[in-house]
């Protein structure tokens, strides 16, 4: 419960602050708390031009707190929000009759409990993240401290205007490599397409030649120089599919054939004539 308490009076001091940084200055002089303490806040990752949230990326605050009370005080916790810029003018409205500048997000608020002695500093690191759209706002921090008597007080930290921006994008990113390869097969199927529905149509393929004496040529190429056969070596063969010829002197041995097998029939003569009625 005391937790949840201290909580609740951060935000609600958060909000105090930044609308009486953005309030018009009165006469009366500003009421400062009644504890010695002084808190600088820098950012690491900040440019010459200013500071920069980047979108999705955690943003590193480091907050310095000198302690120069005669007591050690706590750091109990660290938080902020984000506004409208004062140089961007608003419109009054139902919400915001004044028409001045109005909170856009409550950023994380951060339990430390940290103990600094008297006299002495602490540099405590407070992060938090932002998924905005790309604008100028301004950035308000606080510190809730306690001193030994238990008193809490809410101390500002931090209060200018910072820039939203987008994270760089890099080639090598994952999502990237994956669109370019996505639009080079694309590019890659329609040019195809293309090719072959019209280009591919204006030059027709050419036919293979049928031409015998090219056939021949390319017969006479694939025999590779084959040794020609002497007609006289050949011996005529005579089988029942029936002549044929074998090449070499003698091809079989006759001695066991009987002699009628080895005299070739003669060729019967036939008549034509036309039969009688």
């Amino acid at each position: 419960m005391r937790f949840l308490h201290f909580a609740a009076l951060a935000t609600t001091a958060l909000q105090a602050i930044a609308q009486d940084s953005s309030s018009p200055v009165d006469d009366e002089p500003p009421q400062t708390p009644n504890v010695n303490v002084q808190i600088s806040t820098s950012f690491p990752s900040s440019e010459i031009f200013g500071v920069k949230l980047v979108n999705g990326a955690p943003t590193t605050a480091l907050l310095s707190i000198t302690n120069s009370e005669p007591a050690p005080v706590s750091v109990l916790f660290i938080g902020g929000s984000l506004w409208t810029s004062n140089a961007l003018p608003v419109a009054p409205s139902s919400k915001n009759p004044s028409g001045g500048p109005q909170i856009i997000r409550n950023l994380t608020t951060t339990r430390y409990d940290v103990e600094i002695p008297a006299g002495e500093s602490e540099s405590i690191t407070y992060k938090f993240a932002t998924e905005l759209q790309p604008q100028e706002l301004k950035l308000n921090l606080a510190v809730v401290v306690k001193d030994s008597e238990g008193v809490p007080y809410t101390l500002p930290a931090f209060n200018e205007t910072v820039a939203v921006v987008e994270p760089d994008t890099s080639i090598f990113d994952p999502q990237i490599l994956f669109l370019y390869l996505f639009l080079l097969s694309l590019f890659t199927a329609t040019c195809y397409f293309i090719y072959k529905t019209w280009i591919s149509t204006l030059f027709p393929q050419k036919k293979r030649s049928n031409i015998p004496g090219k056939d021949a040529l390319r017969a006479k190429k694939s025999t590779h120089g084959t040794k020609k056969v002497d007609p006289t070596e050949q011996v005529g063969v005579v089988g029942a599919d029936g002549p044929a010829v074998a090449s070499g002197a003698k091809a079989y041995d006759e001695s066991w054939i009987p002699a009628g097998h080895l005299q070739r029939p003669e060729a019967r003569r036939v008549k034509s004539g036309n039969r009688p009625k």
